[in-house]
């Protein structure tokens, strides 16, 4: 499969680049990114084509990778699958329910294959834990905690900067990571039935799902270092379980996540992180969002 990259920020050069460079079967075709000297510097690194002109990547590729903000992404999506690319998204899809639904529409019009790339669902020891939990069932309540320091103290972080994390902060940035642990397990949000702000851009989510059980959430790119990492509790009628500790990094997650979008490309199979499940998160994110501004008044 010929790929593209959109994008050159920090995201595409840690991860979205080695990932197509080292995967066994796809083709790192070139990468096109806003700022042109940008896309040529990386295109340099790794060994492939920088291209000027965005339509004349999605001429040349079976597939794009975007490592763009979400607005952007959004865009040039709907672009990619109407030149008949496939679609190995970013999180959060979009961050209105208007543009998220375009990419679901383009993507089904064009016969495409999509996936997002939830960093965590791509984890092998977070993918097997969710499966094995979705399969017991009866479980009451879950607690999920996305707690960054990116804003946090004196962050060296390179996405310390990143315009669209500084304007829509930990909900839209680490919220997409709870919710796609959740959501497998638990089932759809029926309503969030409570949101409040915390210190920073901390936000307090509390959810309702169709199959009956509640979960909270918390999320936070403010919280001090001593106190950053990501967990999530379930319980239930079997008990308490834990979401398990990964020893696999971003890139490999990527990797996986490009395996999927091969597979879903050649059997013509959705898979279950596909552009509709993204759209669905930006939907309950854009909900969550409203009661936050509400709560602050």
């Amino acid at each position: 499969m010929r790929t593209g990259l959109l994008g050159t920020g920090p995201w595409a050069e840690m991860t979205h680049a080695p990932a197509l460079q080292e995967h066994s079967v796809l083709e790192f075709v070139g990468v096109w990114g806003r700022r042109s000297e940008a896309a040529k510097q990386l295109a340099d690194r790794f060994g492939t084509r920088a291209y000027d002109d965005v339509d004349a990547l999605f001429a040349d590729v079976d597939a794009v990778a975007v490592a763009l903000p979400p607005a952007v992404q959004a865009e040039l999506a709907v672009r990619a699958a109407r030149a008949g690319c496939h679609l190995l998204l970013d999180k959060p899809l979009a961050t209105t329910v208007g543009q998220g639904r375009a990419v679901v529409e383009a993507v089904r019009e064009a016969g495409v294959a999509s996936v997002v790339f939830f960093t965590s669902r791509f984890l092998p020891e977070t993918e097997a834990w969710i499966a094995e939990q979705a399969g017991v069932g009866g479980w009451f309540t879950a607690h999920a905690q996305w707690l960054g320091s990116l804003f946090g103290g004196d962050s060296h972080s390179a996405f310390a900067d990143s315009p669209w994390r500084q304007e829509k902060g930990a909900l839209w940035d680490v919220g997409p990571h709870a919710l796609s642990v959740l959501l497998p397990v638990l089932g759809d949000v029926r309503r969030v039935a409570a949101a409040a702000p915390g210190p920073g851009d901390t936000a307090h989510l509390v959810l309702d799902h169709v199959g009956g059980a509640s979960s909270t959430v918390t999320l936070s790119l403010s919280a001090p270092p001593a106190a950053a990492g990501a967990a999530v509790e379930l319980r239930g009628e079997a008990g308490v379980s834990v979401l398990p500790h990964s020893t696999a990094g971003a890139v490999a997650a990527l990797v996986r996540a490009a395996d999927t979008l091969l597979a879903a490309a050649n059997t013509g199979r959705p898979h279950a992180c596909d552009a509709a499940f993204g759209q669905r998160v930006t939907e309950i994110l854009v909900e969550a969002q409203a009661l936050l501004e509400l709560s602050a008044g």
